[in-house]
């Protein structure tokens, strides 16, 4: 089944590897076979992991986007997850689940799990301060 995307003018997205940028009109693209898709506001930089959860977040993007990595990624993965649960036993569960996705090749939903994770750690640091 074909996967519809609608992008704004200068909206960015990644497929696969490739970033693309649309022009400067409102654009349709139909994806019609399995390949990584992130689209600009789901992609993060390199630069703005700078917290343990973004820094897990950026291992699982690249391993969803470069598969040929993918067994690189998974040993800063296994580590940096170890760090957050030996920091904050608290999310074992969500890193429990979000575990299972990266074993399972689903990175795309870890991910999803990843921007959970974010958003409980910046409600632990909030609610310190």
């Amino acid at each position: 089944m074909a996967l519809k995307i609608t992008l704004k003018p200068g909206e960015k997205m990644m497929i696969g590897g490739a970033v693309v940028t649309n022009g400067t009109v409102r654009s349709d693209l139909i994806i019609e076979n399995r390949v990584p898709i992130l689209r600009e506001k789901d992609i993060m930089k390199e630069e703005a992991a700078i917290s343990p959860t973004r820094r897990i977040y950026f291992v699982i993007q690249l391993m969803y986007i470069d598969e040929g990595n993918v067994g690189e990624c998974h040993s800063t993965y296994w580590k940096l997850v170890k760090d957050v649960v030996s920091a904050a036993p608290s999310t074992l569960k969500l890193i429990d689940q979000m575990s299972g996705r990266v074993l399972n090749g689903e990175y795309y939903q870890a991910l999803k799990l990843a921007r959970k994770l974010i958003d409980y750690e910046r409600e632990a640091i909030n609610s310190v301060q």
